[in-house]
């Protein structure tokens, strides 16, 4: 095995884990594949023992690879960086990953005083609520609830969301371009409900986003509500869009 275009006064361990990158990146391991142990790090590139931990442990840091107690080094499951305006589907598309949508609810709402006022509606504005459950792989992975002024975007209940993205929607056929979001993050727990919508134990980890989506002439537009599942999403903060 080599190592690639490197020069020799790159750290040694910072080789092998550019090794084991380019291996993922042109799909020779994939999710879930194992990873060379430390002890074969070592004989392949002729490092010590503790460099070869020194790379292992770095990627997994960075969430590349993961490390199970007594059965080795795998790579890990890519995660969904919310760090830009993109719908879901376009976030798991970024990474070749495949989503599907089941909707487990679309209902007119007129009791969300404090969702309307925030999307700058009357108290009392009717609402058009889109719960879905986002999944990777069969596997469920988000929670959604989304809320739109159902007198200007009500056609949408019966879109096919399960298979189209809301964002793509929005601005294909209503002609509404989404720029930003104001956001609240925060962590929480899966309660009953969602643990059983997201096929997992109550009380697992998970990240609370909730974001009201502004179009580019300044309009407060959707109000979504979303779970993620910490395990499979990171936050990451840029400075510049």
């Amino acid at each position: 095995m080599t190592i690639g275009n490197h020069n020799g006064t790159e750290p040694a361990y910072k080789r092998i884990q550019n090794a084991i990158r380019e291996r993922i990146e042109s799909g020779q391991l994939g999710p879930g594949d194992i990873v060379d142990s430390e002890r074969e790090l070592a004989k392949i590139y002729s490092v010590s023992l503790m460099t070869a931990r020194h790379a292992l442990a770095d990627l997994a840091r960075e969430g590349v690879v993961e490390r199970r107690h007594g059965a080795g080094t795998f790579v890990a499951q890519p995660k969904i960086h919310f760090n830009r305006l993109l719908g879901y589907t376009e976030q798991m598309a970024s990474l070749s990953l495949s989503v599907r949508s089941r909707i487990v609810s679309s209902s007119i709402v007129n009791r969300e005083h404090e969702i309307a006022a925030r999307l700058g509606l009357s108290p009392n504005s009717r609402l058009l609520r889109i719960e879905r459950v986002r999944s990777s792989d069969d596997e469920p992975v988000a929670h959604e609830v989304c809320y739109l002024s159902a007198e200007e975007f009500g056609a949408l209940m019966d879109a096919p969301l399960e298979k189209v993205s809301l964002f793509a929607k929005l601005e294909r056929d209503c002609g509404v371009e989404l720029a930003y979001a104001d956001e609240e993050i925060d962590a929480t727990s899966a309660d009953h409900r969602l643990g059983e919508l997201l096929n997992i134990p109550r009380g697992t980890a998970l990240l609370r986003i909730c974001q009201i989506i502004f179009s580019t002439k300044g309009r407060a537009t959707m109000y979504v509500t979303g779970f993620y599942r910490s395990g499979r999403h990171t936050l990451r903060i840029r400075r510049f869009r």
